[in-house]
């Protein structure tokens, strides 16, 4: 099959891009080459490129071939989590001194890598409202290098205009980094609308299944891509050869599961919707949420992430968390199977006190690909 005829549609980018089929046996999977180096032909003679797996493994390369074909960007790298990701790009981007805006609303481990950890660097940051463009101008100063964002937002389901913050961005001679987790590249590009940079936790949906811890950056640039990867290589944070087969899989069934997500999500975020219980919904599918009109432009679909408040505050939260019995009580998304949390207590107390607190009497659902009838069902259950 040939490169021109792989790109023409997402689902079989996904199958194909990376997987070459195995030059010695044609195996149809990419092999897990579980090596750390490589017998050199002659000194400095690298058969293939390869010398040392911290430097490129086969298998990694093929994963981040496959994350740049589906991102539609010139490179692809693949990290040890999400959070490593981060953390290599921004010691990419930035030096002492420069300025980042990061969303009101925004990934707990995200904050605390700003607050508690590139704030000791000498970076400082300011936190703008993401889904306002103007509010996101405001934020900017001349010693800003990077606007970050969330869309969807974790854990308040945040719409952010890519192309309209990426222009602001750009007019500021600020790079736009996207936190594209939640929509997966199925149902969003932010390279194709403006954005420098898109960050995964590849732990999430890319993997799919609760069973590997990953992270990526995908950029349109190739020269920044090389600067990432020369980073990547001399802070060693990569993603292992298994790990990397793991999301490749993954990938391969990214389309269809992201489908079923969205679907559930939508029946579950209606039914919450009409629930006596429930004072707000968080779902960017529903007509009455205030990214609606931006995340149809911009999205394929809705995905399978959705927040809701109940009444009788953070205590009756905590007990709809603990009554649920096929929504699984546990941190993380995007797996198979659905999560329920209470983000307060949960993925983002590391936000408590800060601009990025979240509401007390929010849970937060990742909607796997159950049976939709059994998921409602246990939610009206839990709710009492």
């Amino acid at each position: 099959m040939s490169d021109r005829h792989i790109s023409q549609h997402f689902e079989t980018r996904a199958i194909h891009a990376g997987n070459t089929a195995d030059p010695l046996t044609g195996a149809v999977v990419p092999p897990i080459y579980q090596v750390s180096t490589y017998k050199q032909d002659g000194v400095g003679g690298l058969r293939g490129g390869y010398e040392y797996s911290r430097s490129a493994n086969p298998t990694r390369t093929a994963l981040e071939e496959n994350l740049a074909a589906l991102e539609g960007g010139r490179r692809g790298l693949a990290f040890a989590s999400g959070l490593a990701a981060e953390d290599a790009l921004l010691r990419t981007l930035l030096t002492p001194g420069d300025h980042v805006v990061i969303p009101n609303d925004a990934y707990g481990g995200t904050f605390r890598l700003f607050a508690k950890v590139v704030a000791r660097w000498g970076v400082e940051w300011s936190v703008a409202d993401t889904s306002d463009p103007a509010a996101v101008r405001a934020a900017l100063t001349p010693k800003t290098k990077a606007v970050w964002a969330e869309t969807p937002s974790n854990p308040l389901l945040g719409i952010t205009d890519i192309a309209a913050v990426a222009q602001i961005a750009h007019d500021a001679g600020a790079r736009l980094v996207v936190d594209n987790t939640f929509a997966t590249p199925y149902l969003q590009q932010p390279l194709a609308l403006g954005a420098d940079v898109v960050v995964h936790s590849l732990t999430k949906y890319m993997g799919g299944h609760s069973d590997v811890v990953g992270g990526a950056l995908i950029v349109a640039d190739q020269g920044l891509g090389e600067e990432l990867a020369f980073h990547q290589n001399a802070m060693g944070a990569v993603a292992g050869p298994f790990d990397s087969w793991l999301v490749l899989r993954g990938t391969k069934t990214l389309a269809v599961r992201m489908d079923r997500h969205s679907e559930n999500a939508t029946r579950i975020a209606d039914m919450l919707g009409r629930h006596a219980r429930v004072t707000r919904v968080l779902y960017p599918g529903l007509p009455d949420h205030p990214g609606h009109e931006v995340a149809a432009k911009q999205m394929r679909a809705f995905g399978g992430m959705v927040s809701f408040q109940v009444e009788g505050g953070e205590e009756a939260a905590v007990e709809v968390c603990n009554r649920a019995k096929v929504f699984t009580l546990g941190e993380s998304l995007g797996g198979v199977e659905s999560l329920i949390e209470h983000p307060g207590r949960m993925t983002h107390a590391s936000a408590a006190g800060s601009a990025l607190e979240v509401p007390a009497d929010l849970v937060r659902l990742s909607v796997g690909i159950e049976n939709v009838d059994d998921l409602l069902e246990d939610l009206q259950q839990a709710l009492g």
